[in-house]
């Protein structure tokens, strides 16, 4: 058996929970979820879409929260397990790059990413449309705005962990004005967070039932010795709307625009009732993932029905034998995406 490794960290506090027996899937969810239920603070019916880091003794997260008004804005929560979070009761104040407040007029989808000493958080926000809003923070009490990486329409933004051949690398979907019917992933670069260029293709939606309309980013992607491993969500349309499930995927380290391996089936899919049952049924997005470097321990934050954050386990080993296992890349993965 071909072993893989992860590149990174360790996470001795790893949110972690033994995988059942006679698991089919290499993703099994926690026995407790959701962790974060309706109502979580005053003000904020739902927190779901939300992204989480290691920081200091503990965690911190950036946390989709849809007001009791519809507008949806992002949270601050710390957490010293990465289960049970305190949230801050204002949403988080983003200034210019002079300390003047600006703030978008929604946000939401929020990834988190450390790169060197700096967190960045992407999340899709009104662009005169919907397209990608960034700031950065090194001590979660500033967030400094950053400029708008994309023209309108995109959305599922995530940063590599790491800079690539001296540059930022940057996933997205380009979209439509509407709630898209269709999407590919897409490679961005930049010297410098503000110009981007050198824009690839990095995989299309596939002939498989669970992503046949449309895929896009999920969590940052993970370092390891055999490539990135890339968790992302796939969609399909049924007689009664969307439904969102997870996939995987490992990238090319030094050019992660080619695709190595795709596996054709999903590792996680709407079941539960808190995925299957809340503002938008049949929804498993995720948008985060905590690594363990010694262990090879993976645990995912994921949307639960556009309701509630839920938590699921795997490992690099687990999800790399799965891809091996049932891979279906092809010559438009295997591509650089420039034409």
């Amino acid at each position: 058996m071909s072993q893989i490794h992860i590149i990174g960290q360790k996470l001795e506090n790893i949110p972690w929970q033994k995988c059942p027996e006679n698991t089919e899937f290499p993703v099994w969810r926690y026995s407790e979820n959701p962790i974060i239920r309706r109502n979580p603070i005053s003000g904020v019916s739902r927190i779901f879409n939300s992204a989480v880091q290691p920081y200091e003794n503990g965690y911190i997260g950036v946390f989709r929260a849809e007001q009791t008004d519809g507008i949806p804005y992002i949270y601050l929560g710390r957490s010293a397990d990465g289960i049970h979070w305190n949230f801050e009761k204002d949403k988080i104040r983003f200034t210019d790059e002079q300390g003047r407040e600006f703030m978008p007029r929604y946000a939401y989808d929020p990834r988190l990413v450390r790169i060197e000493d700096t967190y960045y958080i992407i999340w899709c926000q009104d662009f005169y449309g919907a397209s990608i809003g960034m700031a950065k923070t090194t001590d979660f009490r500033t967030f400094t705005r950053i400029e708008n990486p994309f023209l309108p329409f995109n959305r599922n933004a995530v940063l590599f962990p790491r800079k690539i051949n001296h540059n930022y690398i940057m996933l997205s979907r380009p979209s439509d004005s509407g709630h898209t019917p269709f999407g590919d992933i897409f490679l961005s670069e930049s010297p410098d967070l503000e110009y981007w260029g050198h824009h690839r293709h990095v995989m299309s939606k596939s002939s498989n039932w669970w992503e046949n309309l449309k895929i896009g980013g999920g969590c940052a992607p993970i370092e390891t010795d055999k490539g990135w491993l890339l968790i992302y969500h796939g969609v399909t349309g049924t007689c009664n709307g969307f439904v969102y499930s997870m996939g995987v995927a490992l990238l090319d380290k030094n050019q992660p625009s080619v695709v190595l391996k795709r596996a054709s089936r999903y590792i996680l899919t709407p079941e539960t009732w808190y995925e299957e049952r809340g503002f938008v049924p049949n929804v498993c997005f995720p948008c985060a993932a905590l690594t363990d470097s010694e262990t090879g321990r993976i645990a995912v934050y994921y949307g639960c029905a556009d309701t509630y954050v839920g938590l699921a386990f795997t490992t690099a080993q687990k999800l790399y034998d799965y891809i091996l296992k049932y891979d279906c890349a092809g010559e438009t993965e295997l591509e650089t995406g420039k034409r």
